[in-house]
């Protein structure tokens, strides 16, 4: 995926690489929560189970913040433990995240419910009729 400061890939291609960020930015808090409802993890299994599921790098800079912020929340139970010959930092569900992660899904779910009832209908129209002018494109009198 195109970094949108990456001045050798497209105007478009930026504006979707930032656009695709700005919305996983957005969801993120939800999506690590997902993650640890299958159990404890630690950072880096956190950040590649995220990045397996889709095409975004999370990068530590971003999840790390995150995770200090839900544990000062309390939505997350750190732990340390030694299993692969290092400390690691294990962050399981906490039962206040558990909660937050019930209601951030469903608030999910509506969105998409309400964005699918916009968006599809709108998708059909353009299928239908692809010679409407677009925005980007000037309309002939």
């Amino acid at each position: 995926m195109p970094s949108p400061r990456d001045t050798s890939a497209s105007p478009d291609a930026r504006l979707d690489a930032k656009s695709r960020r700005d919305l996983l930015h957005g969801s993120l808090d939800v999506l690590v929560l997902s993650v640890l409802a299958d159990g404890p993890q630690y950072g880096y299994a956190i950040q590649r189970k995220l990045r397996d599921a889709g095409d975004h790098d999370v990068k530590a800079g971003t999840l790390y913040p995150l995770l200090h912020r839900m544990e000062q929340d309390g939505l997350v139970t750190p732990s340390w433990e030694k299993t692969t010959g290092r400390p690691r930092k294990w962050y399981a569900l906490s039962p206040t995240g558990q909660k937050r992660l019930t209601t951030r899904a469903a608030d999910w779910q509506a969105l998409l419910a309400r964005m699918q009832a916009v968006v599809l209908p709108a998708l059909r129209q353009v299928a239908a009729y692809p010679e409407l002018p677009r925005a980007s494109q000037p309309s002939t009198p």
